[in-house]
Parts: C-alpha cells; sequence; structure tokens
C-alpha cells in the first residue's frame, strides 16, 4: 500500500472529522477513502479512529498516530520542495505555546509582525501556563520562562528578566512600613500557587542573602490574575519585570527594599529534539531571538553581551 497517501488520508480525516470531506479534498470517493485507511489499521494492527453514523473521532493509539504521521509528512514535504529548490519560500502553518501573560502583553503584537513580514506562514499562538508535550499536541516552537525544561527538547537562551518585589501605593499605605526582608514575614503575599506551607523567599542585598517564608491567604497559577491582585492593593510579591515594567513606570506599583534582588528569569526557546527544522520554525526562532530582548523588561542573557 502507498503508506504515504494513506497516512496524508488519516491526517485529515482527523483533522476535517469526515470521511466524506477527505474525498471531497482528494478527488476520490468516500468508501475508496474509507478502504484506505481500513487498509492502513490493518497493517498496524490497531483501530485508529471511532465511526459512527455521526461522527468521526481518532482512538486513543490514533491520537498518537495522528501527532507522528502529522510530522512525517511535513518532513516529507519540506524534502520534496529540498529537492525542487523551494525552501526558500517560508509558508505553512506554524503552532507556537506560550505562557498566557507574556502570550497577552508582549507576543501577541510580535506574531502579528512576523505574519505581516512573511504573508505565506500561518501561526496558531496556544497561551497557557503548563508545560506541554511538544511532540504530543504537535508544537512547533514553545517559548518557557524559567523552571526546569523537558530534557528530550533543545533549547536555546534567549533572553533574561530580572524580578522585582512590588506592591500598589495603596496596599503599603495601609500596611506596616517595609524596611528589612524580616518585616515581609507580616504582609499579604501574592504569588504562584504552592504548597500549603508557605513560600521560601531568596533576597540578595547588603547584609548577604536571606530566606523569608511568605504565606498568603491567596495564591494563583495565573501571571496576569497575580498583576491584577497587584494592582488593586491586595498584597505584595515577586514578580519579572516583564510583567510589572510599564505599571512601575506609571507608578500604580511600585519597588520594594530596591536594593535586595532576587535570582532572575531566562527566557528560552524550546523545539523537539529531531534533525530537521523547518523553515517557518527557523525564522520565527531568529525573530523571537531579536525582538524579545529588545522588550521593555527583558534583556539578552549573559551570554550574549
Amino acid at each position: 500500500m502507498d503508506q504515504i497517501k494513506a497516512c496524508r488520508s488519516f491526517v485529515r480525516a482527523v483533522e476535517l472529522g469526515s470521511l466524506s470531506a477527505v474525498a471531497r479534498e482528494q478527488h476520490s470517493t468516500q468508501p475508496t477513502i474509507s478502504k484506505i485507511i481500513a487498509a492502513l489499521e490493518k497493517e498496524l494492527g490497531v483501530r485508529l479512529l471511532e465511526r459512527s453514523t455521526t461522527s468521526l473521532k481518532p482512538t486513543a493509539q490514533g491520537r498518537r498516530f495522528y501527532t507522528r504521521a502529522k510530522r512525517v509528512l511535513e518532513e516529507f514535504n519540506e524534502a520534496v520542495s529540498d529537492a525542487r529548490g523551494l525552501t526558500e519560500r517560508p509558508a505553512g502553518l506554524l503552532r507556537v505555546n506560550a505562557p498566557l501573560g507574556l502570550g497577552q502583553l508582549r507576543l501577541n503584537a510580535l506574531v502579528l509582525e512576523f505574519l505581516a513580514l512573511y504573508p505565506e506562514i500561518e501561526v496558531e499562538l496556544i497561551l497557557n501556563d503548563r508545560f506541554v508535550d511538544l511532540v504530543e499536541d504537535g508544537v512547533d516552537v514553545a517559548l518557557r520562562l524559567a523552571g526546569s525544561l523537558p530534557p528530550n527538547m533543545i533549547a536555546r537562551k534567549i533572553a533574561s528578566a530580572e524580578r522585582y518585589l512590588v506592591a500598589a501605593p495603596a496596599y503599603l499605605q495601609r500596611h506596616p512600613e517595609i524596611r528589612t526582608p524580616d518585616d515581609l514575614a507580616v504582609h499579604r503575599y501574592i504569588g504562584f500557587a504552592r504548597p500549603a506551607n508557605g513560600e521560601v523567599t531568596t533576597l540578595s542585598g547588603p547584609e548577604g542573602t536571606v530566606e523569608i517564608v511568605t504565606r498568603s491567604r491567596y495564591q494563583v497559577n495565573s501571571s496576569m490574575a497575580i498583576r491584577e491582585s497587584f494592582m488593586m492593593g491586595a498584597g505584595l510579591g515577586i514578580c519579572p519585570s516583564w510583567l510589572v515594567h510599564d505599571l512601575l513606570e506609571s507608578g500604580q506599583l511600585q519597588r520594594i527594599l530596591p536594593a535586595w534582588s532576587t535570582p532572575g528569569q531566562e527566557a528560552s526557546l524550546l523545539y523537539p529534539s529531531r534533525r530537521y527544522q523547518s523553515l517557518r520554525a527557523t525564522l520565527f526562532m531568529q525573530f523571537l531571538s531579536e525582538k524579545i530582548p529588545l522588550l521593555p523588561g527583558f534583556s539578552a542573557p549573559a551570554f550574549r553581551r
């Protein structure tokens, strides 16, 4: 059997949700497409699709096979283009994953700028604050901030950001004055969701390095929610400069204990550890490598300065 043709029919069946739609797209018939996929299932020894009179969806094995088969087809198409001398034409779909806060505040505008430069590239920007499996979820490029990076991915550090201890003036007016790191223990701390026993904050300053245990009645796993909480005067906390740079400049927030600092945050681009990288992904990563260090609150990583 023609495995490339069979994989293409299966992938499009998953994406379109209909064998009839695949048949129309390929100028064939529904029975023909059904036979092609049935032959693929027989050769693999697994059922790839669950069919009913009203719907079609992949099985668990089908979802896994879809992800890998789509990659194979993309690389096959790129190989054909390379043989034909067409690799200098950036085109096709690029799936990008990034943190929600950074995506809303900064990355969205950069993606639109990138699309203006390359009219034949399409971008699907997926924003969330969890680590996704790039291969399983079919992601071409992911932008990560700090944290441990997956061992099976290739990571490229492109920028760094300082982290500040901040609060709204209204909060500071209503609560005890903060003169030393020890004063933080009695204040309302807002940060990313952590275990209930508290968050250990490390600060380095004129008197060396200290660790402060902060506790909070409110923790949330969204940087945008933390940003809004600070503006509402709900508490204080440590956050990256890119998240609050504009609020500090406008006076809506202010730094606390500016002589004390915390470890910074690094921005890295991740992509699957496969030998071939599409031209559109290469161009996008190069674009972000140049643009993100120039954003407010970011700078080039130390080794690039």
